[in-house]
């Protein structure tokens, strides 16, 4: 009995992994095809039959010595030109990596650095401090968690026709674009934040000010370091957010010098309708800082995730 029992677990264990790893094939295959499309040249991109990859030959289905990959879809994307000129010798005139990418970084980074920081002290007072209306705030900021960003739009729109009429010296769209980011994913910031925040004892706050600590010293010295990963979560979790994000940076951003890099990938889809390689090339461009973000700050990531479902 005993040995049929590990024989079960055995074979359970097997089953979960093969299970595990067919959801990961499936989940990665649109990934895996739009990379290799981006390799493509469009000659080979819109064969009939397709082919997964570019390296038949008319004797051979397949021919590692003869695969045709190509940076077509990149160069269209990137326009590379020849200066002669120090460092490389070349610079990138495509509007995706010289205008989108970059304003899309800018949004990206300051909303998340502004969410983190806001809702780390609103976080922090929630979970430390009670006073009067303590719960119905509480529950207001997650009443409007509940409000998607579209049914808002309009009269964002709005606003931002009145703010660009009213002609303010320092104002320009991508100020209210971050404004907008900012408010609609602090809410549900404030909330992770004050469940982390919970998770750390009083009694490490307590014997710091035993020890001659002031709040601000307690604070900056213990609370924050044992919460950076919950609020490093946070951060990805804005940033990559707002990287996707199109609506919104569509609709209330006028200037297209301005506009984010879901909406270059929507110019490129005008203009390259047929070109899937170019399209391609653009998707893992717009993809890449992201993916780089996550492999250098998935150990926090994680380890925020499981002390948030362990803790909290």
């Amino acid at each position: 009995m005993h040995q049929f029992l590990i024989m079960r677990r055995h074979w359970e264990r097997w089953l979960l992994n093969a299970l595990l790893i067919l959801i990961c094939m499936v989940v990665l295959l649109p990934v895996a095809t739009t990379l290799l499309i981006s390799f493509k040249r469009e000659e080979d991109v819109v064969r009939k039959p397709p082919v997964l990859f570019p390296c038949d030959t008319p004797t051979r289905a397949f021919d590692p010595t003869a695969c045709r990959w190509s940076l077509e879809g990149y160069e269209r994307v990137l326009a590379p030109k020849p200066t002669g000129g120090w460092p490389l010798g070349f610079v990138l005139t495509g509007n995706m990596f010289r205008v989108y990418i970059p304003n899309t970084l800018l949004y990206a980074t300051t909303s998340s650095l502004l969410v983190v920081t806001l809702a780390g002290m609103a976080g922090y007072a929630f979970s430390r401090y009670r006073f009067r209306g303590h719960r119905l705030l509480m529950s207001s900021i997650l009443a409007i968690t509940g409000v998607p960003l579209l049914t808002n739009l309009l009269a964002l729109y709005q606003m931002g026709v009145d703010l660009r009429k009213a002609q303010l010296p320092f104002y320009d769209d991508r100020l209210l674009i971050i404004i907008v980011y900012v408010g609609f994913y602090l809410p549900l910031s404030v909330w992770v934040a004050k469940g982390f925040f919970d998770a750390i004892p009083r009694d490490l706050e307590e014997a710091a000010f035993i020890d001659g600590c002031s709040p601000l010293d307690a604070l900056g010295r213990i609370i924050i370091p044992l919460a950076a990963p919950g609020l490093m979560s946070i951060f990805l979790l804005t940033f990559v957010n707002v990287w996707n994000e199109f609506i919104a940076g569509y609709l209330l951003i006028a200037k297209n010098e301005f506009k984010p890099a879901m909406f270059g990938l929507y110019d490129f889809l005008s203009q390259n309708i047929i070109n899937f390689q170019v399209i391609a090339a653009a998707c893992v461009l717009i993809a890449l800082p992201t993916v780089v973000l996550f492999l250098f700050t998935r150990r926090l990531f994680f380890q925020a995730m499981v002390e948030g479902a362990v803790k909290g």
